[in-house]
This record gives C-alpha cells, sequence and structure tokens, in this order.
C-alpha cells in the first residue's frame, strides 16, 4: 500500500486523482466506487451522503452522490458512466463512516459503467498512484492526513 503524505492508498484499486475516487472491480461487470483517503481527510468528518438512486444513470464527469462535511458540500464525480446498481445504506445512515474507513465500509455506489475499458485505461492502477497523488496534493496544498 502506498502512503503518501500519511495518506494510505490500496494497491488493488485504481484511481482518479484528480476527482479523488477509488474503483474496485468486483468481477461481475460492476465496480464499487468510493472517496481516497485524501478526499475525507481535506472534507473533513462527513455529515450527509445524498446518493443518485439505484437504477439511475450517471454520466462520465458528473456526480453519482453528494457529500457534506462541516466545511465542504460538493460532489464525488466518477470517470465512469453508467448505471447504480447499489447504494451503500449504512454511509447514508452513517456518513462519517467513509472518514473511518474509505476503502471499506465507508464505499458510495456500486456502479455498472457502459464502457469500462476505455475508463480503465485513464486511472491509475494503486501500485502506481503514489508520485501523481504526491504532486496532487503539492499543487493543491493539502499538507496531508492525519
Amino acid at each position: 500500500m502506498a502512503t503518501v503524505k500519511g495518506c494510505n492508498l490500496p494497491d488493488d484499486l485504481l484511481y482518479d486523482v484528480e476527482n479523488h475516487i477509488w474503483f474496485k472491480e468486483l468481477g461481475d461487470g460492476t465496480v464499487r466506487v468510493g472517496m481516497t483517503a485524501v478526499a475525507t481527510a481535506m472534507a473533513g468528518k462527513l455529515v450527509a451522503y445524498t446518493p443518485k438512486g439505484v437504477g439511475k444513470d450517471v454520466k462520465a464527469g458528473k456526480s453519482c452522490a453528494t457529500v457534506e462535511s462541516g466545511k465542504w458540500v460538493g460532489p464525488a464525480k466518477v470517470a465512469a458512466a453508467g448505471s447504480v446498481v447499489a447504494i451503500n445504506e449504512a454511509l447514508a445512515a452513517t456518513p462519517s463512516i467513509a472518514n473511518a474507513d474509505p476503502y471499506g465500509e465507508g464505499w458510495l455506489i456500486i456502479l455498472k459503467p457502459e464502457d469500462w475499458d476505455s475508463v480503465k485505461g485513464g486511472l491509475v492502477a494503486g501500485t502506481q498512484v503514489a508520485g501523481p497523488y504526491e504532486a496532487k496534493m503539492t499543487a493543491d496544498g493539502f499538507a496531508g492526513c492525519g
């Protein structure tokens, strides 16, 4: 696992570094989507999570959910177009789960992407993410997690 400025970035995920989103292929044509530890650290304690509903379509580069903390409200943008097949009900009940466990219990949605192979090529593998993430954090003036 890569650790950049105190932020963990698991090797087995794919990353959209610009939008602080991770993807995990589930082996059935769907992907689990979540926010990185960087995103949750930047936002602070999450207080609300409002996902697109199951069966709703999401366009590439658009929001799959709105997340809110005490200092930030914004979209969780996904790189892949597709249909929402599941939402994290536990996260809706307790949004701060994403702060405590962004790569496990704190996932956002499960998406059935339309053209995953083309999107996947534009994502950064977890084994290669340290350099791009360090550059992004430096450019954004973010000191790190913890």
